[in-house]
C-alpha cells in the first residue's frame, strides 16, 4: 500500500512572526548591498562623462549610466517595500507579545484571587474585633496595676490642692526674681535688708540747736537739744 499511495509527509509548522521578520531583514540587507554597488558604478560613469568630449562616446556612457540609475530606482522601491513589511511584522509581534502578557497577567490574578479566597476563610472580622476588645481590656488593667504600684504611702489624702497651687506660684515668683539682674544668682546679689529705723519709726538723733517738734514754750535747750538745767545763782 505504501508503494501505491506513498507515505504522508508531515506538514512543516508555519513560520513565526520573528522568522518572517528575520528573513525579510536579510533580503533588505542584500538589496542595500546591490544599491551600494550601483552607486559606485554611477560615480564612475559621472567621472567618465566629465572627462569625455561631447559626442557618441559620451552618449554611450550616459546610456549605461541611465541603465544603472533605473536599476537603482528599482532596488530602492524593493527596499522600501521590504521595510514596510518589516514594520507591519513588528507591529504584529508587538500586539502578540501584549496579548501574551495579558494572558499571563490574567492567570496570575486568577491564582492570587483563589489564594486570597482561601486565606479569607481562615480570617473572620468578628475574631479580630474580639481580639481588639481583649487587648484594650488588658491595657486598662495594666494601667490600673501601674497606678496602684506607683502610689506613694507617705502622702496624705487630705492635702488642699489650692494651698499647693499657692506654694507653687510663690516658688515660681522666687525663681523669677533670681533670674533678674542680668542673670546674677540670688546668692551673689547684694543684700536688700529693710531699714529697721524706718520699720520702728524711731526719731532721728538731734543735732545743733534744733527745736523738738513737741515743744510749745520758749524753754532754753542745751547743745544736745534737751531742756537746759537751770543753774543756781551763788550769793556771796
Amino acid at each position: 500500500m505504501r508503494r501505491v499511495f506513498g507515505v504522508k509527509k508531515d506538514k512543516e509548522p508555519p513560520p513565526s512572526v520573528n522568522d518572517a521578520s528575520d528573513r525579510i531583514n536579510k533580503r533588505g540587507e542584500t538589496v542595500d548591498e546591490k544599491i551600494k554597488r550601483l552607486d559606485a558604478e554611477l560615480a564612475r560613469y559621472k567621472e567618465q562623462i566629465k572627462k569625455t568630449r561631447p559626442g557618441p562616446a559620451q552618449e554611450a556612457v550616459k546610456a549605461r549610466a541611465m541603465r544603472v540609475l533605473k536599476q537603482k530606482r528599482m532596488y530602492e522601491g524593493q527596499r522600501d517595500m521590504l521595510y514596510n513589511q518589516t514594520f507591519n511584522l513588528d507591529q504584529v509581534a508587538f500586539a502578540s507579545e501584549g496579548i501574551k502578557d495579558a494572558q499571563q497577567t490574567m492567570s496570575a490574578l486568577k491564582s492570587a484571587n483563589k489564594e486570597l479566597k482561601g486565606m479569607m476563610k481562615t480570617v473572620k472580622i468578628q475574631d479580630i474585633d474580639n481580639l481588639q476588645d481583649e487587648m484594650m481590656d488588658m491595657m486598662d488593667v495594666s494601667n490600673e496595676i501601674q497606678e496602684s504600684l506607683g502610689r506613694s504611702y507617705s502622702v496624705p489624702d487630705d492635702i488642699d490642692e489650692d494651698e499647693l497651687l499657692g506654694e507653687l506660684d510663690a516658688l515660681e515668683a522666687d525663681m523669677g526674681q533670681e533670674t533678674e539682674g542680668e542673670g546674677v544668682p540670688s546668692y551673689l546679689q547684694p543684700d536688700n535688708e529693710p531699714d529697721l529705723s524706718e520699720e520702728l519709726n524711731l526719731p532721728s538723733a538731734p543735732s545743733g540747736q534744733a527745736v523738738p517738734a513737741g515743744r510749745v514754750n520758749n524753754q532754753p535747750v542745751d547743745e544736745h537739744g534737751f531742756p537746759a538745767v537751770p543753774h543756781a545763782s551763788l550769793r556771796t
